[in-house]
Formats: C-alpha cells, sequence, structure tokens
C-alpha cells in the first residue's frame, strides 16, 4: 500500500500540501499508522491540463517533504520525471522513483537510477484511446520500457509496473485494465496500480472527487483481485482495510489466532 503525499497546490483530489513539509510528516506519520507500505511524494500535478513547473520548484516542494518522511522508517517513492529531482530525493532519503514517463521524460533519469540502484515504477502515461486493445498496447509499451531500463544498466529486479490507469484511456479502457490487469504478469515484474478518486470513479458513480471512497474501495478490490501488487491510494486507513480483506479472499491468508491465544 503506498500513500500518497501531494506536495503541490493543485492536485486533482483536493489534498495538495502546497511545500508544507511539517504537514506532510504529519500525513505520512497518520499513514504509517494506518498500515501504508510506502509513502508516495510528488512535487507537481499530474493531471490533464496541469501547468509546467520548474525544477527549481519541484525540489522546493518535494525534497523538504522527503527529508521529513524518510525519518518516519517507511520507504520513500519520489514521484518525478525530473533527475534532478530523484537524485536530491534520493539524497534526502528516498528509496524509489516512481516516474510517470517510464524514464523518457528526462534522458538522465536512466543513467541515475542504475547508479543509485533503487527500485523504479514504469508507468503508462501513453495515449491508447485509439488502440484496438489498450491492454495488449500497455503490454506491449511497458515490455519495451522494461528492455530499455535493462539496457540502461538498471536491474530488471528493481523494476515495478504500472498499466496507467486514467492516462490516455477512454473510461470503458479503464474498467478493462482492471477487469485483465492480470495480463501484466506476462512481464514478470510486480504490478502497482493507482485507481484512488480518479475521473472514471467519478464519471461511473457521477460524484465529485472528494466523494469517490467507495468507488476507489471497489476498484482496489478488483485490482488486488486481477494482480495488483501495490496499490496508490489516497484514503490510507480505509484502503489498507479493503487490502487486507481482499488478500484474506484471494491469497487465503490464514485465519487469526482467536482471542487470548498464543500468537508464534
Amino acid at each position: 500500500m503506498a500513500g500518497i503525499i501531494n506536495m503541490s497546490p493543485d492536485s486533482f483530489a483536493g489534498d495538495g500540501l502546497d511545500a508544507d513539509a511539517g504537514a506532510a510528516a504529519a500525513v505520512g506519520e497518520a499513514w504509517r499508522e494506518a498500515g501504508a507500505d510506502i509513502l508516495d511524494v510528488g512535487g507537481r500535478s499530474s493531471r490533464p491540463g496541469a501547468p509546467p513547473v520548474p525544477v527549481e520548484e519541484e525540489l522546493r516542494r518535494a525534497i523538504p517533504a522527503v527529508r521529513r518522511l524518510a525519518a518516519l522508517g517507511l520507504p520513500v517513492s519520489i514521484d518525478t520525471w525530473s533527475a534532478a529531482v530523484a537524485a536530491a530525493a534520493i539524497e534526502a532519503g528516498a528509496a524509489m522513483i516512481n516516474d510517470i514517463t517510464a524514464l523518457r521524460g528526462d534522458p538522465g533519469m536512466a543513467p541515475l537510477a542504475a547508479r543509485a540502484g533503487v527500485p523504479v515504477i514504469l508507468m503508462d502515461g501513453d495515449d491508447r484511446r485509439g488502440a484496438a486493445d489498450a491492454v495488449a498496447a500497455t503490454v506491449g509499451f511497458l515490455r519495451d520500457r522494461i528492455a530499455a531500463a535493462r539496457s540502461s544498466g538498471i536491474d530488471a529486479e528493481r523494476l515495478i509496473v504500472d498499466p496507467g490507469y486514467g492516462f490516455g484511456l477512454a473510461l470503458r479502457q479503464n474498467m478493462e485494465i482492471l477487469r485483465r490487469l492480470d495480463e501484466l504478469r506476462v512481464l514478470g515484474r510486480p504490478i502497482l496500480i493507482g485507481t484512488s478518486r480518479k475521473g472514471s470513479i467519478g464519471k461511473v458513480l457521477n460524484l465529485p472527487v472528494h466523494d469517490r471512497l467507495e468507488g476507489t474501495a471497489a476498484t482496489v478490490a478488483v485490482a488486488i483481485a486481477h494482480g495488483a501488487d501495490i496499490v496508490r491510494v489516497h484514503d490510507v486507513r480505509a484502503m489498507v482495510r479493503v487490502a487486507r480483506m481482499t488478500d484474506a479472499i484471494v491469497r487465503e491468508i490464514p485465519e487469526p489466532p482467536p482471542p487470548g491465544a498464543a500468537v508464534p
């Protein structure tokens, strides 16, 4: 479970902390207590039409927060496609890179990731609305990006794939990505997906962004049932419960011991 911490002022989900590192630390502590495994920090919005952000501003927003969050003891992922921001974040304690351009946004990112030896999330953000088979197109894209990452010296075991739910996909294609998520298993890498509060949920339920908790829960449960290893969410406490229950169903987690029983 990756808990989202947005340091931009214009997050689509309305949770932007606008460079307030103290607020980020408070959110991170709450996410840790709620059961998050990763804290995913970003300094720029990736919503459609978001204005460009200079690297200096992205650094100002994200790096103090990374430094504070790394002290909490959970792995911190830096959500950026800038090699300069990723390098500064790693120096500040980040342990992962989440690149929505799949290492194409900055020619320095792949060499940096190879040198740093940290896990890298590769996301398909291409426009697939005209694809005859969006899932097949996604698998092909991610296979190519895995090969490119490996040719840059990044260990294949450090790669994680993300189908880019909500990026360049029609509503029906987003639903299809969820139904057929297990087809990404052919890539041999862990699967991360971020459905939280996305516009597709708003379209199906006709709800504003702040009222999509139940819709997000449905997508998280289906994603896990179809092979997701990591889900990236805003509402960590609720989604940890959804994830644990879904895991208990689909991964046959043993029953907990009865109250008062000795735990081995």
